[in-house]
């Protein structure tokens, strides 16, 4: 019988412990498809700083007045619609670029209403900054091709436009951290492709890493372990990672070298994830026991030791059948045989 609650068992991991059973990464599996046969291992709040603009063909312009359009292939996620931009001269940001004011906000009362839903006797809760990394806006605001050419010809001006966001980011944080009371916080910005980082290390640490630290201040002073999302082969930045106290990384795509990583890192850094979306688990017409293998695989892998938080998923087009049946088989192998795999190993 168990004797920690979802919740106890997820944060002995992210403090470098060992669980008493394999933890699985809510990120990847909560969806209306995928029934749970336990409580989700943590939850993010997401406190409503300014209500989203739904406009009428259903899309909705964020915070910082990029239009976001559902994809279908990507189960409805959402994506700036393209070659709709809103900024072609990074030296013109300031004209643009126009964060909503934080005046009056009532912070405990938005502090509530994302966490009522909560149930924190079960599930930890994550907190992290309102609108994503500072990579991922720039290319929203002008598109991959002008803002990786702002970011070679014009640095000065995308870490001022960073100082901007990261200011504004620093503001949310400190003002609502202690009323969410988190267990964890969460960070992200995706910049690397499968193959690599579409920046240098040595620009990610001048234009980048001081802005990502600040965001990161508050939950560092209170004691909270760091979770990162960077999908890619981001490998080439754990280093910095680690310098700025973030102890886990999701999705840790198998484009990286994810087993020298856990023999060089152990449970310094925790890898969430680790499930080869682009193999043959993903073709059409993948059959169950490809999918309950490679389960296995990913579990023998990775688990042993701790240091592991089980992410596998089934990304697959909005109400395709097949994807469906896939997160069923991945869920029911994870039942069966990841989650006591320290029991049978003990």
């Amino acid at each position: 019988m168990a004797t920690l609650t979802e919740r106890e068992n997820l944060l002995r991991v992210m403090h470098g412990q060992e669980p008493e059973w394999l933890p699985r990464s809510s990120m990847a599996v909560r969806s209306p498809d995928n029934n749970e046969d336990y409580p989700p291992s943590s939850i993010t709040a997401t406190p409503t700083i300014v209500e989203r603009t739904i406009l009428p063909n259903g899309n909705h312009v964020d915070i910082f007045g990029v239009e976001f359009e559902p994809t279908d292939s990507a189960n409805g996620g959402a994506l700036p619609v393209p070659g709709k931009f809103i900024l072609d001269d990074i030296s013109n940001w300031r004209d643009v670029i126009k964060l909503p004011s934080l005046e009056g906000l009532d912070w405990e009362g938005i502090a509530k209403k994302a966490t009522e839903n909560i149930n924190r006797d079960e599930s930890a809760v994550a907190l992290g900054p309102p609108a994503g990394g500072l990579f991922q806006r720039l290319m929203s605001f002008m598109g991959f091709t002008n803002g990786l050419c702002a970011l070679f010809e014009e640095p000065d001006e995308v870490c001022a436009l960073n100082d901007y966001i990261c200011t504004f980011y620093e503001t949310v944080t400190n003002n609502i951290i202690d009323f969410v009371k988190p267990d964890i916080f969460n960070t992200s910005d995706d910049n690397a492709t499968a193959l690599n980082p579409f920046i240098s290390t040595e620009m990610y640490r001048n234009i980048y890493k001081p802005y990502q630290a600040r965001i990161l201040k508050a939950a560092i002073d209170r004691g909270l372990p760091i979770n990162i999302h960077d999908c890619g082969r981001c490998e080439d930045f754990i280093e910095d990672w680690l310098d700025m106290k973030i102890s886990c990384w999701n999705p840790a795509q198998v484009c990286n070298d994810l087993s020298g990583i856990k023999k060089k890192y152990g449970n310094k850094m925790v890898l969430s994830g680790c499930w080869d979306s682009t193999g043959p688990v993903g073709w059409p017409g993948a059959t169950e026991e490809t999918i309950r293998q490679a389960v296995r695989d990913c579990i023998d892998a990775y688990a042993p030791g701790g240091g592991f938080i089980f992410g596998a998923g089934s990304l697959a087009a909005k109400d395709d059948p097949e994807g469906k049946q896939r997160s069923e088989w991945i869920n029911d192998e994870y039942n069966k045989y990841g989650r006591d795999f320290y029991k049978r190993q003990g």
